[in-house]
Order: C-alpha cells, then sequence, then structure tokens
C-alpha cells in the first residue's frame, strides 16, 4: 500500500533500525519508544492491523509473534517478562494509521 508508512519501512524506502529481518517479517527499534525496549514487527506484506487478521494472513501474523518471542528470548533485559501490544482504533490509542 503506498501510504502506509510500515509498508515504505519494509520496502527500505523510509530507514529504520532493524533487528531482525526475514522473507515475511520485519523489526526494528521505535523512534519514540514508550519503554526501555521498545520495537515493532511488522509482516512484510501489508496487513493494517490486528483487525484485518483473517484466514488468508493469519499464518503470516502468527509468524509475527514468533519473531516478538525469539527477539524477546535473546534479550537478556526481556527475562523478567514483556508485553505485546496491539493499538487498534483512534479509541484504543493507535497514533500511527
Amino acid at each position: 500500500m503506498s501510504d502506509c508508512i510500515f509498508c515504505k519501512i519494509a520496502a527500505g524506502d523510509i530507514p529504520s533500525s532493524k533487528i531482525y529481518e526475514d522473507d515475511d517479517v520485519i523489526a526494528f527499534k521505535d523512534i519514540h519508544p514508550q519503554a526501555p525496549v521498545h520495537f515493532l514487527v511488522i509482516p512484510v506484506e501489508h496487513i493494517s492491523g490486528v483487525s484485518a487478521v483473517d484466514a488468508s494472513n493469519s499464518a503470516l501474523a502468527a509468524k509475527c509473534l514468533e519473531v516478538i518471542a525469539k527477539l524477546a528470548a535473546a534479550d537478556g533485559a526481556l527475562k523478567g517478562g514483556y508485553r505485546v501490544v496491539s493499538n487498534c482504533g483512534d479509541d484504543a490509542g493507535q497514533s500511527v494509521h
């Protein structure tokens, strides 16, 4: 999607501080972190958010969760626990659509 900031990051059109990348998923540090460790994990294929996950893309959404678990396990700062957040819509605090 041409106007999606995350698609532009995935395509390399917008620079990011990547911490993981494969053919399906990219993880990068948030430019305005809200926690000491704050990164985003996005699919390379455009999915507008959790509310758009369905049978056609749920395997890709699950892969994002697998990458989160892998990165959290590798980061010593997260050994005590972490949280996974997806803000869906303005009322939920979504700041980038």
